[in-house]
């Protein structure tokens, strides 16, 4: 009896030691810290990445001020794509990146209105104007520019057309860009602005019209992406996938402009 387990127990070793190592200890999935703003946009390109690589990454959404937040206090990120360079440089400045990264994507902010608003989608937001003064608009959503790009972003081209100081007792904060506009569909606010990518979404569209805000309103939203410490070869691998011609093509489909257009 003992002579046979023991001729059992060699079996199992030896069929063990025939399993490959990938099967045997599963590859880590790198997590990928991105801007709320590319939700849809990053969720295409990484599924025609790993159709093409056979590899995965896993994305964590939020405020690019929120994820450099996390990045700082020890998340375990490997990636992170923010809608902000500054973010990007703050956190080289703390040696939490290899380098100062690349610029992906040039963002675009966009008025959006729910059907059934009594707000036009009015990209000069003059009928905005209108509203604040004849009491049409009760709530109006922006992402939170405490940490948020878009957010900040959004005060700038409100300040540029001069309606911060008449609107900014009627603002419904977002976390995030996509948080804002969830609340500007939600019936908590009459519209909002956010990112035009998130604006084009399917999901969004069928429910809102949106209008681009003219880009000179408000500074850059350059996108930028950067590996950080502990970056293993697929992290480095989808960063480089990033400027590929097949996932450029994903994102000037989501309306994201690109660098070198």
């Amino acid at each position: 009896m003992l002579a046979a387990i023991g001729r059992l127990l060699l079996g199992m070793a030896l069929v063990a030691a025939c399993i490959p190592a990938a099967l045997a200890a599963p590859t880590r999935v790198p997590v990928v810290a991105a801007a709320a703003s590319v939700r849809f946009a990053l969720a295409d390109v990484a599924d025609a990445f790993q159709r093409e690589t056979g590899h995965g990454v896993r994305l964590s959404l939020g405020s690019s001020g929120n994820l450099a937040r996390q990045i700082r206090e020890g998340a375990p990120y490997d990636l992170f794509l923010s809608a902000d360079p500054r973010y990007v440089e703050d956190l080289l400045r703390g040696g939490f990146t290899r380098d100062a990264g690349k610029a992906y994507l040039l963002g675009r902010l966009a008025l959006i209105v729910p059907h059934g608003s009594p707000l036009a989608a009015d990209g000069s937001l003059a009928d905005l104007r209108a509203a604040l003064a004849d009491g049409r608009v009760r709530r109006f959503a922006i992402a939170n520019p405490e940490h948020a790009p878009y957010g900040q972003r959004a005060e700038q081209a409100l300040r540029h057309a001069g309606l911060w100081d008449a609107i900014r007792e009627r603002l419904v904060l977002g976390e995030n860009v996509g948080q804002a506009a969830q609340f500007a569909l939600s019936g908590n606010a009459e519209g909002g602005l956010v990112g035009f990518a998130l604006a084009r979404a399917p999901a969004l569209a069928a429910r809102a019209s949106a209008a681009l805000v003219p880009s000179a309103w408000h500074a850059p939203l350059s996108h930028r992406a950067v590996l950080l410490n502990g970056a293993d070869a697929i992290a480095r691998a989808f960063f480089d996938y990033l400027s590929s011609p097949g996932a450029r093509a994903l994102f000037r489909r989501h309306g994201f402009d690109l660098p070198g257009d």
